[in-house]
């Protein structure tokens, strides 16, 4: 079904238009954009506000949605915040999950992000006992991600060790295929959909032993798939990576044939300067995670230094501390402000690159993230007229969204030329918080 949408401002990268009209085609992708339309045509669908690109949220473990606000009490250290996620872990079923992700997935987007990276590798009943069918809880994520109208690459995640080479732990078993080998012959079975993309992901350098890096990383090759990595997001990993190998994560993923332009490393937070020079030279992108690296108070990352080196940045809202992809963009300013004490380290337009067209190219959505010809028909408007956003001029549209925007000044969302959120409020989820409430009050109390 062909639709004509109006935008009353537009970020054509890179510069703010008023009055666009896009065309979308049966297809779903942008068939014509149009400039200097000053009144909506006739029939078209008026989107008022400031209309970016879709958002592309590059790292989501959907699950730990349920940990927010229960791991904020007391203190401790990413290690005692796992006890908690591995409580929750324990309790879900492929029916709990598709529940919990389809709120999770409506959450995201209310927040205007219309693609997910989905790293997952929670795939078998407790104790490792396979589901009938393996991929039961991959496909619940997946079918999650439809009934919420966004696009998901599922990043299926290989997970083998409690810790370079030791067996899981009781809580990893229903994480772990036994071997690589098992692990790509079990995801060779999942089916790319419309609306979805299957991706690998080594879950981190202790969580997978050295000789089987490599499997992992031909089966993505092979089908030209998107592969993501923990890298680097803890100290005492990178210390326990030169006890056993000799050399840093980094540098034992390059020897394994794992780094590359299809890529990503999610944190990359305590790296050597030849773990930056290796990852950019070879192309390696970084997904930050800004609002999950300082919750869990894992560090600040050297994103400048990377992007640089030649790694492209991407964001993730990981663990949904909370969901907002726009925090996640002014974050990793803001953060390398207080480390540097300098500010401008990247335009307001670099940090929505970043969470737009260089996130969908992170997770395999290269037709993705711009709004042009030929695109895919994925939009997200933001309100100029908020309590946060009244007063704004509008050729500075993009520095008002980034520095100032929340995920709840977004108005409309468009995934496929199909609109799925109108004025704040989810087209096919009505009753989004209550549906999270539910889905969450049953892990806390089964």
């Amino acid at each position: 079904m062909q639709v004509t949408y109006w935008l009353e401002h537009a970020w054509l990268d890179p510069d703010v238009e008023p009055g666009v009209a896009v065309e979308v085609g049966d297809d779903g992708r942008i068939a014509a954009v149009r400039k200097g339309v000053e009144a909506p045509p006739p029939g078209a669908v008026v989107l008022r506000g400031f209309t970016i690109p879709g958002l592309a949220n590059a790292h989501s473990h959907a699950f730990h949605r349920a940990l927010r606000s229960t791991v904020q009490v007391g203190s401790g250290t990413f290690w005692t915040w796992r006890e908690t996620m591995y409580q929750v872990a324990s309790r879900l079923t492929p029916d709990s999950y598709h529940a919990l992700a389809r709120a999770v997935y409506a959450e995201m987007a209310l927040a205007g992000i219309t693609a997910v990276g989905e790293f997952h590798y929670l795939h078998h009943a407790p104790g490792g006992t396979p589901y009938d069918d393996p991929n039961a809880m991959g496909e619940a994520l997946i079918a999650a991600a439809a009934e919420a109208g966004i696009r998901i690459t599922l990043l299926d995640t290989a997970y083998l060790s409690s810790g370079f080479g030791a067996a899981p732990n009781h809580h990893q078993t229903r994480f772990s295929d036994g071997t690589a080998e098992a692990w790509a012959h079990r995801c060779s079975a999942l089916k790319e959909r419309d609306h979805a993309k299957i991706g690998a992901a080594i879950h981190s350098v202790r969580a997978v032993p050295a000789r089987e890096l490599g499997t992992v990383a031909r089966w993505a090759e092979e089908r030209r798939a998107p592969l993501h990595v923990h890298l680097s997001e803890q100290t005492a990993e990178n210390d326990a990576c030169l006890d056993a190998y000799g050399m840093t994560p980094t540098r034992l993923l390059s020897e394994h044939g794992v780094l590359g332009p299809r890529t990503t490393g999610v944190h990359n937070t305590h790296l050597t300067d030849d773990d930056i020079a290796l990852l950019g030279a070879t192309g390696t992108g970084t997904c930050m995670c800004p609002t999950t690296e300082r919750d869990l108070a894992d560090g600040i990352g050297p994103a400048l230094a990377l992007q640089r080196a030649g790694s492209p940045l991407s964001l993730g809202s990981d663990s949904h501390a909370v969901i907002d992809l726009l925090e996640e963009a002014r974050a990793m300013e803001l953060d390398e402000r207080l480390r540097t004490r300098t500010r401008g380290h990247w335009t307001a337009a670099a940090l929505l690159r970043a969470a737009t067209v260089d996130g969908h190219a992170a997770i395999g959505w290269d037709g993705a993230g711009r709004i042009e010809p030929g695109a895919l028909a994925d939009l997200a408007t933001v309100a100029l007229d908020s309590v946060r956003t009244a007063g704004a001029v509008a050729r500075l549209a993009v520095e008002t969204v980034v520095f100032a925007a929340g995920a709840g000044d977004v108005r409309h969302v468009v995934v496929g030329g199909r609109q799925i959120v109108r004025d704040g409020a989810h087209v096919l989820l009505p009753d989004v918080p209550a549906s999270l409430a539910s889905a969450i009050a049953s892990l806390h109390h089964p």
